[in-house]
């Protein structure tokens, strides 16, 4: 009788176009496939189950953080190797896309042929695999999947469950990531930069985007640690209030806002941005946020931060975006994304944001693709997670540590690749009389900027 992991690879071969492209090693220590490949490690029986009974993105992942399935090598190698059989997508350019953190993924060649649509040898091989897994029903999914969610997408209620499964997770895990910046949003790199100059760097390049002044009032949606609006009120001498709908947050970011002496001048609440109505506000800053808003309330959103701002006033909104596809009407919520990442996060092109903020009332002034900064930022949150590893899953769970290697990995990948985006956007609430109040030349970015008619 062969070895489990022979076996494994001669099966997947028969459903497969070409040779599997990593080494396999089993629960029975025995190995197969092409030397030098990153290993994938099948610790035990369980994992095959989780796979059979769901087969494609979302039993691996289970797989993965359960900690039944492991890469021994470079995870980012692996990673790339095991797209295409994984996730599949349409290949034209509209709708290039093929990594675990772009949006609306079908199962790739491995699911698909599990799922015994209509292959004869995908059932064979579906049969002698369920052997090999033993008998027993499906395990349950790992803890730290997202909870069975009920009712309309993006209520109050609902987003706030959402964002607390996100982000309550424990600020020191946070700060073992993100490093003392607190920042979890793409940094803006030089060469040979540092992780935490380059979070500086970005947080002021918005503060100069905005053309913030002493004595303005700043609302920063979706404030986070409060990272952005410290710096704000301490270099430019703004009054700023952050919103968050995470307790965790806010009682870092309070913390942090009365060890600095800042509570006259900064305040963090915990508020959605539906609620906000002390406006107006002279500038709006909403970093990382509106991937949580969801399609179909985007337009309330733009609505509301349009409403909040003084006429002149600024509004930067930084977003990931996804690739247009070929068939709009296909898009769905990535698996993997929605049950362990961002319960009920959707992406969208970075063209419909920007229609839909024009439609609002906003004069779009400016858009500045992060894309490769942004594959640099996770690289290195990726690092620290790495180096403390240990402690990482001792702060949250062995499962929760393991999600976001998986998910920040493959994150960078997709932007390495372009198949997914990162923009800031700059628009204005432009008055009547038509003076935006920007400089004739916006990348200078001067924190006094001023139309030069």
């Amino acid at each position: 009788m062969p070895g489990a992991a022979r076996r494994i690879v001669a099966l997947a071969e028969k459903v497969l176009p070409a040779p599997l492209p990593v080494r396999v090693r089993a629960w029975d220590h025995s190995e197969a496939g092409p030397p030098g490949a990153p290993v994938l490690v099948i610790r035990n029986r369980r994992a095959l189950r989780r796979v059979l009974w769901r087969p494609g993105e979302l039993g691996l992942a289970r797989a993965w953080v359960a900690g039944d399935l492991d890469v021994e090598g470079d995870l980012y190698e692996a990673l790339d190797v095991l797209a295409g059989l994984i996730w599949e997508r349409d290949e034209s350019p509209a709708a290039a896309s093929a990594a675990p953190a772009s949006p609306a993924p079908r199962a790739g060649r491995l699911g698909s042929a599990l799922a015994l649509a209509r292959d004869p040898a995908a059932r064979e091989a579906a049969a002698e695999l369920l052997k090999l897994a033993g008998p027993g029903l499906p395990p349950p999914p790992p803890a730290e999947e997202s909870r069975r969610r009920t009712g309309l997408r993006h209520t109050l209620g609902r987003d706030r469950k959402a964002i607390s499964h996100h982000y309550d997770v424990g600020n020191d895990f946070y700060e073992l990531v993100l490093g003392p910046s607190m920042v979890y949003s793409c940094a803006y790199w030089q060469p040979g930069g540092t992780l935490e100059q380059a979070q500086h760097d970005k947080i002021d390049l918005i503060c100069r985007k905005l053309a913030l002044r002493e004595g303005q009032r700043l609302l920063d949606v979706g404030g986070g640690w409060g990272s952005l609006v410290l710096h704000a009120a301490r270099e430019y001498g703004v009054r700023a209030v952050a919103v968050t709908l995470s307790r965790e947050q806010a009682a870092y970011g309070r913390k942090r806002v009365a060890e600095e002496g800042l509570a006259d001048r900064v305040e963090i609440r915990v508020q959605d941005y539906r609620e906000i109505d002390d406006g107006p506000y002279d500038a709006i800053s909403s970093v990382g946020m509106a991937e949580h808003v969801g399609a179909a309330r985007y337009r309330e959103y733009a609505d509301d931060l349009y409403a909040l701002l003084r006429p002149g006033g600024r509004l930067l909104n930084h977003q990931i975006a996804r690739r247009p596809l070929a068939d709009e009407e296909s898009y769905s919520v990535d698996e993997f994304i929605d049950a362990y990442v961002f319960p009920d996060g959707e992406l969208a092109p970075v063209g419909r944001t920007v229609s839909l903020l024009e439609r609002a009332g906003f004069e779009v002034r400016d858009v500045e693709s992060l894309r490769e900064h942004y594959a640099l930022t996770l690289r290195a949150w990726v690092r620290n997670l790495e180096a403390g590893f240990a402690r990482a899953a001792r702060l949250t769970t062995p499962g929760r540590a393991r999600v976001w290697r998986l998910y920040m990995a493959a994150s960078a990948l997709a932007f390495e690749h372009n198949r997914i985006g990162v923009n800031q956007v700059l628009a204005v609430k432009t008055p009547e009389s038509g003076a935006s109040g920007l400089p004739l030349r916006t990348r200078t970015w001067t924190a006094d900027a001023t139309a030069r008619d």
